[in-house]
């Protein structure tokens, strides 16, 4: 059993036994059929009207978009109070979260269609009322204030606020960035045109937002959108690589999925509002790394000690080299800082629990960043929650190939030691790991 594990071990016990835990109900839940909903935009194709070089899947663009999203959110947040910071990067990840499963729902409508809908008030109403009919069962456990939010996210709130400019800001550069990779393969496509025109007016009209012009105007080769490029590429980096699957999945999109679960689990366990941000942000990127040395599976790393330490010493030298020393000289310091803030890089993992104390990071024990530093001013980060939400996130990936007719010895023994590992663990009151693996037959 790992380190990691061994710890949420005694956290499990420590919980179950400590009566500050004992009387305390869990606000939210989660269950199986919201975990398979967020990873089923693995199989849900993009463009698929158009010659496509590659396969583009959904789950990458809700990546590529919500780090594009985090980038930006960064910038414009900087002369922003606290509280008012908190309050935006809610906005920006449960929107991103809201409109991805709304996107799972209305699936395959052409993009012109649905904005012929929503220009139209009663028919968009319609619209999306069946589709929180269809979301309901599997979201509404996460607590009645979270399915509130997400519907008065399309029903009520209007779409004019920074946290809903940043994110169509992010939606229109990753379909843009997706745009650029089918464009000179489709020469005879009448739509491209008008498809080209309508990314670069509508980027326009958002060009007050810090950070867009250098997505697209005299500054678009600058270290932002060189940043941006680089994340882009994970699309391309399957993970499993000698595993055979369906589906297959990409480190991008594998990124996502992390971010989405280790929110819900921050949300039913009572995080405070930055450390449930910083566990999505965190999961959002935890994989950068890959970027420079691609998906080392866990079974090589583990063989020898000396190579998984010669792997992350390669890891940690690149991502300075390539990514935080590219966004420091392109005078992006505040994106670096946070990068390697969410990557542990003065820690030693992305997969240790951290907290800022008198402006230094300091790794603490979960026990301590559940209770004693569970508070916004100490910029908490759960990095053991995020390791068991990869883990999760993992174990989804196998068995979903595993029950769609592949069955390897790597799969197999994948979900037998997830299975294995988590049994007895438990993130907090109302989420116990091994519980929510049983679910799974």
């Amino acid at each position: 059993m790992s380190q990691i594990v061994k710890a949420f071990a005694a956290t499990a016990r420590y919980r179950s036994d400590d009566p500050r835990f004992s009387e305390v109900s869990p606000v939210s839940t989660i269950r199986k059929s919201l975990l398979q909903l967020i990873f089923s935009g693995s199989f849900m194709k993009r463009w698929n009207d158009k010659l496509r070089p590659v396969e583009l899947w959904e789950v990458d663009k809700q990546a590529h978009k919500m780090i594009t999203a985090w980038t930006l959110y960064q910038l414009n947040s900087a002369g922003l109070e606290s509280k008012e910071r908190a309050a935006l990067g809610r906005e920006i990840i449960e929107g991103g979260i809201f409109e991805y499963l709304y996107r799972l729902v209305i699936t395959d409508i052409k993009p012109p269609v649905f904005y012929r809908i929503k220009a139209n008030p009663s028919h968009y109403q319609q619209l999306t009322e069946w589709v929180l009919e269809q979301l309901e069962p599997k979201v509404h456990p996460l607590g009645q204030a979270f399915w509130e939010r997400l519907k008065d996210y399309f029903l009520v709130q209007p779409e004019t606020s920074m946290g809903r400019r940043i994110l169509r800001a992010s939606h229109l550069y990753a379909s843009q960035w997706e745009f650029s990779l089918i464009e000179s393969i489709n020469p005879w496509d009448e739509e491209l045109e008008e498809i080209r025109r309508n990314f670069e007016a509508s980027l326009q009209e958002l060009s007050e937002l810090e950070g867009v012009d250098e997505l697209q105007g005299p500054h678009a080769n600058g270290a932002l959108k060189r940043f941006l490029r680089q994340c882009g590429q994970l699309r391309f980096q399957k993970r499993w690589s000698q595993t055979p699957r369906i589906p297959e999945t990409s480190v991008l999109g594998h990124m996502f999925i992390v971010a989405c679960y280790a929110y819900f689990c921050s949300l039913s366990i009572r995080s405070c509002p930055v450390l449930s941000q910083n566990n999505f942000f965190a999961g959002l990127i935890h994989d950068l790394p890959e970027l420079l040395t691609r998906d080392i599976i866990s079974p090589v790393k583990r063989s020898v000690q000396k190579i998984g330490d010669l792997i992350k010493q390669y890891e940690e030298e690149e991502v300075r080299r390539r990514v935080f020393s590219l966004l420091e000289n392109g005078g992006y310091g505040q994106i670096s800082e946070r990068l390697a803030y969410y990557l542990g890089a003065d820690i030693g993992s992305e997969f240790v629990s951290t907290v800022r104390v008198e402006g230094k990071s300091r790794a603490t024990d979960r026990e301590s960043l559940q209770t004693i530093y569970n508070t916004d001013e100490h910029d908490p980060k759960d990095g053991e929650l995020l390791k068991v939400c990869d883990s999760l996130a993992a174990f989804i990936e196998a068995y979903t190939a595993m029950r769609n007719g592949i069955t390897t010895d790597q799969l197999q023994q994948a979900v037998w030691r997830i299975r294995t590992d988590y049994n007895q663990v438990s993130l907090g009151p109302g989420l116990h790991i091994g519980s929510l693996l049983a679910d799974f037959d």
